[in-house]
């Protein structure tokens, strides 16, 4: 019986460490809808929750990582970021986050809108901002609701200036990631800018689908790219997000030149990137973060542009080579000129 008995115990001590490791797991997976731990910090606190493609995706989402850093660093803050897989449980990161005690919780990317609404009004005193913030119909202005957004077609025509004036087939491309107002912007300055400086140019132009997802496919983004460049396009501008990445594995492919977005991303691919539209989400970041600490921060809207150095576009050593001084010069001018006034870039 004490053989039995060992046994037992055994077995028993066995199924306890086999429960134990898929309650880990469980909790791994269930992350980001746990409950964060009140973090110990004197100073504000910050929480930021990123959208599909994650910190990393060397785009829209890592310029708000930067922006977080950069606060953290400079304003002594304390900060604390949720990852979302594939950008599921976005509300529930969101309300972890406000439940846990944050002072000002950030959602990154519109389709965040509709839950920073309901989640403002249920945490008063919590500020919430929404980067690319989208207000749903009927609603006005809420207190604790700060929407940052970007006059991206401002950005967006001063690059595609820059492939109207290298463009060498008088062809080129734009891959937008989901089809929507947002993203049309991004389209519509382009192709502005494109037949500013080049009226007979054509603009071949592709979506990648109606769902945020379309946001998270390369290989579609490769499939899309290469067709506009087997139909005689030169230079691709994308405004995809991690499908971008598409596009560049198509330009490295062909031996083409491409735009990135958001940030500079020659670095993504050295090959073939001669400029990216840099759109500041790091700046604004920054900027509500300050705010929060001198005790000022308020909701309402913010649109930044050109005039704002919300946008614009790259011209360092890495990219000389494949953008020429008289192209920089020319392009400069022309943001001047949309910064008068003087030029008007259509949003749509």
């Amino acid at each position: 019986m004490q053989g039995w008995g060992r046994v037992l115990a055994v077995t028993a001590g066995r199924l306890i460490a086999i429960l134990v490791a898929v309650n880990a797991a469980l909790l791994v997976v269930g992350l980001v809808v746990a409950k964060p731990e009140h973090l110990a910090c004197e100073g504000p606190r910050v929480g930021l929750v990123f959208d599909v493609g994650g910190k990393n995706d060397k785009s829209f989402n890592e310029a708000a990582w930067r922006g977080v850093q950069q606060a953290k660093h400079e304003l002594k803050i304390c900060v604390q970021t949720i990852e979302p897989s594939e950008g599921a449980d976005r509300e529930s990161a969101l309300r972890a986050l406000a439940a846990a005690g944050v002072d000002l919780v950030i959602g990154v990317g519109f389709i965040f809108s509709p839950d920073l609404e309901r989640l403002a009004t249920k945490f008063p005193e919590v500020v919430f901002a929404g980067v690319d913030y989208a207000p749903s119909q009927g609603v006005g202005e809420i207190a604790n609701l700060v929407g940052l957004q970007f006059r991206e077609h401002e950005g967006s025509f001063l690059v595609g200036a820059i492939a109207g004036l290298s463009t060498k087939t008088q062809n080129v491309g734009f891959v937008g990631g989901m089809r929507i107002p947002l993203i049309r912007k991004f389209e519509a300055g382009y192709i502005a800018g494109v037949k500013h400086v080049c009226p007979g140019c054509q603009v071949q132009s592709a979506y990648a689908g109606s769902e945020p997802k379309a946001f998270a496919d390369p290989s579609l983004g490769q499939d899309l790219a290469s067709a506009q460049y087997a139909r005689g396009a030169d230079i691709i501008y994308h405004a995809a997000g991690k499908t971008g990445d598409g596009v560049f594995a198509a330009a490295r492919q062909r031996g083409m030149r491409a735009i990135g977005v958001d940030s500079d991303q020659f670095h993504v691919a050295p090959c073939c990137v001669m400029t990216s539209m840099v759109k500041r989400v790091d700046r604004a970041v920054v900027e509500v973060a300050q705010e929060l600490v001198a005790g000022t921060l308020k909701g309402g809207m913010r649109e930044l542009g050109l005039a704002d150095d919300g946008v614009g576009f790259v011209n360092d050593m890495n990219n000389a080579a494949m953008l020429p001084a008289e192209v920089v010069a020319k392009v400069n001018e022309l943001r001047a000129d949309v910064i008068a006034g003087r030029i008007v870039v259509p949003a749509q």
